[in-house]
């Protein structure tokens, strides 16, 4: 695997001006040579500031040529040939002699684009939210950034799904404030034609969009939540019982019934917003963030801001008495205003923030089109001013929790996917649901795991399903709505002991995903994503929808069907060309081909590529500390790499590339493997010295002998496993490399 390791996006969205072409009204930007902007403004007022999409225009000048001939303007790039018709407007009815076009080469054949061309072969991307999903339901998803044409479109001028815009930010310190466009009937739209090279057009785009931010290690634990109106000691309780039964935790979710609900002070409104606590549920609020944070959690509060703020509420005399209003009236929503913003935080959200809430829940918002500003979503502006705000406190890395907001959206993590159904065909859309938002850069999509909405009883196997899914996804965070009918705590399951397990093994992947968080940092390439980023030209890549790559090394095919009571589950799984190991069984499988096989209800369907190095932590409780002992399994073939990433897991300094990797390859010769932990590279503060390792050497036969650096070391073999382990212990990293070379029989 190869990791880049980059600073941060430079935010500079004018662009250098060799890379400007103008022609009357038209003005075309070359980016990269994939990449040309394309705007039109009667009045010549072109746009330099960034937009809520691109905010980064500053990029190295790609090679091109422009020339005027014939009437006609022509760029041309490496990849890229644009043809205008001088002095038309650019978008005409005539596919045959178009105004304006773009050709490209596209797997051995020219592609020809035009304005308002349909592309019936997009990719997709994502939406806003899954309330009320049942089953399929793809014809929500908007269009992405790929296509198998080899072109999209970012029309930043085209109404999004919620009715709002792609706006302009006006530069401003701290959080960056929205803005009108200069020319409200100007034309802007990005032309990206990659063909079927998938990552570097995601990785364009995040060069252009900006990076998608790193979340903090973590959200990658389990989150226990459910929309319930629990006292303070019942979620010490659920507490004391997760510990109790065993289980790993990491983020405990403080669902609506935290707050007011206003009933008894006014009487036009609803119980979702509210900004203080319920003394009556939450009697010592400070007492109890302590004590949560005492147990190694961290935890969220959700909102639903769109009511304003009551005369009720906690610090409303301090909020009016700073925005010069009445006291005896709810003041009003209005988070389009900076004003409004900087004191609603200053008095509302900081208390909040200051007694140890770690990040905010943002639910559902009344109303999706802000009321005081043309054109603005509430939903892209609510991320946009939490998130940042966040980042402005620098107290941690920021997050926050929320819907998408369309494109853009991929800078404030992490998605809250809604309300779907409790049912083995909404949990089977998920898969593909989840890798496709990569298409997007959205690559942390949380779902309610479990399902939200059950129409029947509880379904142990499904349950079980739904969460062997959420080890394989970018977050597990177990959830349901607010009915007494359905049980999120596992523990009241009978399979209880298998749903233990699986959360088990997401906690010994974390130093694997927490790695391909770093990656999708440097690459625009998320943790899931489909299979044809690695294989664009095989159909199989396109129509095996349910399975989906977990990093470069791991392909994930959980089991979305029901057994129907006889324990197993047979599931066809496309392997591509090489070979693979199944982790569950311990077998190698040829690829290039589908193969049939069967599940028992433990068991999760993942492979490990031929030559990858996966990483696993040994068992943990929570990720608060970091373990000492770091496994390394090697899963046989010719050669293999990985880079292991680690940083101080709860800040920004990541972004300074105060972090470290570790290589770690593995090759083979004959019959002698040679297994290598390189010396580490970068630091940050607080980094160990030391470092235990436990090499895993899968699929071999029992060896002739086993020397560390020219030593023999003891080793165990698993007959039955076939499996090698080597436990090196305390090693300084001053006395790397660390070379196990293993003669085989």
């Amino acid at each position: 695997m190869c990791i880049l390791s980059v600073g941060a996006t430079t935010h500079n969205p004018v662009a250098n001006p060799s890379a400007i072409v103008r022609s009357g009204y038209m003005r075309f930007t070359v980016l990269t040579p994939e990449i040309i902007r394309i705007e039109r403004s009667t009045q010549n007022k072109f746009e330099d500031r960034a937009s809520f999409v691109v905010i980064n225009r500053n990029l190295p000048v790609p090679q091109f040529t422009s020339k005027e001939e014939d009437g006609y303007l022509t760029i041309t790039t490496e990849k890229l040939r644009l043809r205008y018709k001088i002095g038309s407007y650019p978008i005409n009815n005539d596919p045959c002699a178009p105004n304006l076009q773009i050709s490209l080469n596209v797997a051995g054949e020219e592609v020809v684009w035009f304005p308002n061309k349909k592309d019936p072969y997009n990719l997709k991307g994502t939406t806003r939210t899954l309330d009320n999903a049942e089953g399929d339901v793809r014809s929500w998803l908007e269009d992405g950034l790929l296509s198998r044409s080899g072109w999209a479109v970012i029309d930043e001028r085209k109404a999004r799904n919620d009715g709002s815009y792609s706006l302009m930010f006006d530069g401003s310190a701290g959080v960056e404030w929205v803005a009108q466009r200069a020319d409200a009937g100007s034309m802007d739209m990005y032309f990206l034609g990659y063909g079927h090279d998938y990552k570097k057009a995601l990785f364009d785009f995040t060069q252009i969009a900006g990076k998608i931010p790193m979340p903090p290690q973590y959200v990658f634990g389990y989150w226990y939540s459910k929309y319930q109106r629990y006292t303070e000691q019942d979620m010490r309780d659920i507490v004391n019982e997760i510990k109790t039964n065993d289980i790993p935790l990491d983020v405990l979710v403080i669902d609506m019934d935290w707050h007011k609900d206003g009933y008894n002070n006014r009487t036009d409104r609803t119980e979702w917003t509210g900004w203080s606590w319920n003394k009556a549920l939450f009697p010592d609020p400070n007492a109890f963030i302590k004590w949560l944070h005492d147990q190694n959690l961290k935890t969220t509060l959700n909102l639903h801001p769109a009511d304003g703020v009551g005369i009720y509420e906690d610090n409303f005399a301090a909020l009016a008495s700073d925005l010069g209003l009445p006291t005896n009236q709810t003041i009003p929503w209005n988070i389009e205003k900076k004003n409004f913003y900087e004191k609603f935080f200053k008095n509302i959200l900081r208390p909040h923030e200051d007694m140890g809430i770690d990040f905010w829940w943002l639910d559902w918002q009344q109303w999706m089109i802000a009321r005081n500003e043309p054109n603005l979503g509430n939903t892209f502006w609510l991320n946009h001013v939490f998130f940042n705000d966040m980042k402005l406190q620098g107290k941690a890395r920021p997050m926050i929790f929320h819907r998408w907001g369309g494109l853009g959206n991929h800078r404030y993590q992490i998605g809250f996917s809604g309300d779907s159904f409790t049912t083995f065909p909404s949990l089977a859309f998920q898969p593909y649901f989840t890798a496709t938002a990569s298409n997007v850069g959205y690559g942390y999509w949380s779902h309610d795991i479990g399902g939200h909405q059950q129409p029947g009883v509880n379904n142990p196997e499904l349950y079980l399903r739904w969460i062997q899914y959420g080890v394989f996804s970018p977050i597990l965070r177990t959830h349901a709505t607010n009915a007494s009918n359905i049980e999120r705590r596992i523990w009241k399951y009978e399979n209880f002991p298998s749903m233990r397990k699986a959360i088990e093994l997401r906690y010994a992947l974390i130093p694997y995903i927490y790695t391909y968080a770093r990656h999708a940092y440097d690459t625009g390439v998320s943790l899931c994503r489909p299979m044809y980023y690695d294989y664009p030209e095989l159909d199989e890549a396109y129509n095996f929808e349910g399975e989906y790559m977990f990093g470069d090394n791991i392909l994930a095919a959980p089991v979305c069907k029901s057994d129907n009571g006889t324990g197993t589950v047979s599931q066809d799984i496309w392997l591509p060309e090489g070979k693979w190991y199944e982790a569950m069984t311990g077998t190698v499988l040829e690829g290039n081909q589908v193969v049939t096989r069967s599940f028992t209800r433990e068991q999760i369907p993942y492979y490990y590529r031929e030559g990858a190095i996966i990483p696993l932590y040994p068992p943990l409780k929570h990720l608060n500390d970091r373990p000492e002992t770091v496994i390394f399994q090697f899963v046989p073939g010719v050669s293999g790499e990985f880079s292991f990433y680690e940083d101080e897991n709860n800040n920004n300094k990541y972004e300074e590339d105060k972090c470290t990797f570790t290589r770690v390859t593995q090759s083979t010769v004959e019959n002698v493997s040679t297994y290598t932990i390189h010396p580490r590279t970068g630091s940050f503060d607080g980094m160990p010295q030391t470092r235990s390792f436990q090499l895993e050497i899968l699929d071999r036969n029992n060896p002739e002998s086993v020397k560390l650096n020219g030593v023999d070391v003891p080793f165990e073999y698993n007959q039955e496993k076939r499996t090698i382990t080597v436990m090196l212990a305390n090693k300084a990293y001053s006395e790397f490399p660390l070379n196990l070379v293993v003669n085989n029989n």
